[in-house]
């Protein structure tokens, strides 16, 4: 018996029913046939070795695709699975999970010997064992009795659990590769055979279903790519990534720190405080030039106000609560509602409108503690935060006006960048007349500067629709940073008005806008992106004095106070040590500038100068060195 098979560009193939996908990629062209690893028939992922039984859409996936990488790597799980079996003994190691994960793929195992980073190369050994044994891996599926059988006959708990979990109506599934056995949705290569470069990367410890009233885990960590050079390649970011990480370099840089005093909340250390200071100075000149008035609202606010903004109803799980006098008071997870309020404190005419309000707020939000990483999540930051309270018809002009802000300070630090437009989400409220007025007057924005940008459906905050900025640093990770919310919600929320030509009271839009977004992450993030080395205007400290003995230290303190004079941030290694000593050191400070003074220099008024990145600059007078790094510091290059 015949059936239709329909690819995706639309043609209809015929084949003999019970034909497997393998099959019909190879009819399509051989190398389909040899780089196919799985397939999707009616849009639902199964193995290549599946046969088709009526007439279907047929998807052959490759490893050149995001699916067909989740399926060589969750292959790879399950291949080191098995190789921890046949070191440490069946009986020994109890399974838990082998999930696919960004990059790459874990799994947990309960085993009594606690496993280092030394025993992956043992289990790496017995995986390309497994490898060059090119296994077949077969799916079979099995009734729930079936299964709970099979995994008591294994004396695998775990595995148990996790049956009894799934729902009476759920296709239960095994997957075989030589003795080697589990439970699993599937799909997988189809063979051991087919991975080709892999490496294992650490162990850690990991809750069962990752609940602390449960039994401690291990938990190993790998990766696999489908050629050794994408694998080499991914090596060196994940080491580039470990020397530019921001809270090694954090602390080696003395910029900031953590205490258990204050789980997830970042301590500035003077250092750290200057790169924040900078960054804050930067953008509010820009924005005093751009017409905004800068606030500061209160860290705490009644229920109140909390009910009235919709973030009680849409954010209560994420916030502090205490009770001062019987009253519920929550310290603020985002500066929009005393914005608000400030709006609200004046007559308004739309004759005043836009009016731009602006405000470095410090705001807390709940996250559990595994979940805290550093500076890139934690549980209060400071967000540069801008509320705009615009007429309708200046809603389109003023976010053109935030993007063009938005691209210019992030062309200073050279970031690129693309941009979602996110729409309304399921946890929403405002009626759907106003999110699509909203929704399209944020893509009319786009359209007609001809910005390219990618639809992020049912992710808009919960008052509005949002355009998305995520910026690309040097190891090409991306990260969300700055945003434009349209919100018409709030505004009505707040019973906010101003008074219109035909002195009635209308209701005003707010746009919600940050560039840094968190300025706490974004100074992780940077620390990340320039691996420390910040640039001249950022850097804590601009230039080193290096005297080449204590004969030099008075001269290095009155050219200290030159430098200083002409706005520079300055510091001397005053230390009884050798010159090439306190070069070193400098340089792992990642300063900039250098400057050397023996006596050649003391005698002429001068430094030796040595700059980051080009070495020795030869001789500069006080007031000559101390132009040049004045311009560069103006410049921002």
């Amino acid at each position: 018996m015949e059936i239709e098979v329909t690819l995706p560009d639309g043609t209809v193939r015929r084949y003999q029913k019970g034909t497997t996908l393998v099959q019909v990629a190879g009819s399509i062209s051989t190398g389909l046939g040899k780089n196919a690893v799985a397939g999707k028939i009616d849009g639902k992922l199964a193995d290549l070795n599946c046969p088709i039984g009526q007439n279907s859409t047929i998807e052959v996936i490759t490893l050149d695709s995001k699916e067909g990488l989740e399926i060589y790597r969750h292959t790879t799980a399950h291949v080191m699975a098995q190789a921890i079996k046949s070191i440490y003994g069946d009986k020994a190691v109890k399974l838990g999970i082998g999930p696919v994960i960004a990059d790459g793929f874990y799994y947990d195992i309960d085993i009594e010997k606690p496993l280092s980073i030394d025993d992956l190369a043992r289990i790496e050994q017995a995986m390309e064992g497994i490898i060059k044994e090119d296994l077949p891996i077969v799916r079979r599926a099995v009734s729930r009795e079936e299964a709970t059988e099979l995994f008591e006959k294994l004396e695998e708990p775990l595995k148990l659990e996790l049956i009894q979990g799934l729902p009476e109506d759920a296709e239960i599934t095994v997957y075989e590769q030589g003795e080697f056995l589990d439970l699993c949705r599937g799909p997988h290569l189809p063979s051991t055979g087919r991975i080709k470069a892999f490496k294992l990367l650490s162990v850690a410890g990991a809750y069962w279903r990752g609940d602390s009233n449960n039994k401690m885990l291990q938990r190993i960590y790998g990766t696999a790519f489908p050629k050794k050079a994408q694998l080499e390649e991914h090596l060196h970011f994940l080491e580039e990534a470990k020397k530019r990480d921001h809270r090694k370099l954090g602390k080696e840089l003395e910029l900031f720190m953590f205490s258990e005093e204050a789980p997830g909340m970042p301590f500035y250390l003077p250092k750290g405080m200057t790169i924040r200071t900078e960054l804050e100075n930067f953008e509010r000149e820009l924005q005093r030039q751009r017409g905004y008035d800068e606030v500061r609202t209160p860290l705490m606010m009644n229920n109140r106000v909390w009910e009235e903004s919709g973030h009680w109803d849409h954010y209560k799980d994420n916030m502090y609560f205490t009770n001062v006098d019987d009253t519920t008071y929550a310290l603020k997870p985002m500066n929009c509602p005393g914005h608000m309020l400030i709006f609200k404190n004046s007559l308004r005419s739309y004759r005043d409108l836009p009016i731009r309000i602006s405000e470095y707020g410090q705001v807390h939000r709940h996250e559990f503690s595994g979940a805290l990483n550093g500076m890139m999540r934690v549980r209060t930051f400071c967000q540069d935060d801008a509320h705009l309270f615009v007429l309708p018809e200046q809603i389109e002009e003023e976010i053109g006006n935030v993007i063009a802000l938005i691209d210019h300070i992030y062309q200073i630090f050279g970031f690129e960048y693309k941009i979602e437009l996110s729409t309304r989400p399921e946890d929403s409220m405002g009626s759907e007349e106003l999110w699509e007025q909203a929704e399209q007057s944020l893509k009319n924005v786009l359209d007609r500067r001809g910005i390219e940008y990618r639809v992020n459906e049912g992710d808009g905050a919960f008052y509005g629709p949002k355009i998305d900025f995520h910026i690309t640093d040097a190891l090409k990770r991306s990260w969300q940073c700055g945003t434009i919310q349209l919100d018409f919600q709030m505004p009505e929320k707040f019973g906010l008005s101003y008074i219109g030509e035909d002195n009635q009271k209308h209701l005003p839009v707010v746009i919600h806008r940050a560039v840094y977004g968190s300025l706490d992450r974004f100074i992780g993030m940077l620390t990340e992106h320039y691996a420390g080395a910040f640039p001249l205007w950022l850097a804590p400290v601009q230039a080193k004095l290096l005297p080449v003995s204590e004969n030099y230290v008075d001269y290095a303190y009155r050219v200290k106070k030159s430098l200083e004079e002409a706005g520079i941030r300055v510091e001397i290694d005053a230390r009884n040590e050798k010159l090439g000593y306190k070069i070193r050191e400098a340089q792992l400070e990642k300063v900039p500038y250098m400057l050397v003074l023996g006596e050649n220099e003391k005698n002429s008024d001068s430094v030796s100068v040595r700059k980051r990145g080009e070495g020795d600059c030869g001789s500069r007078t006080i007031p000559e060195i101390a132009n040049q790094i004045g311009e560069e510091i103006r410049s921002r290059n």
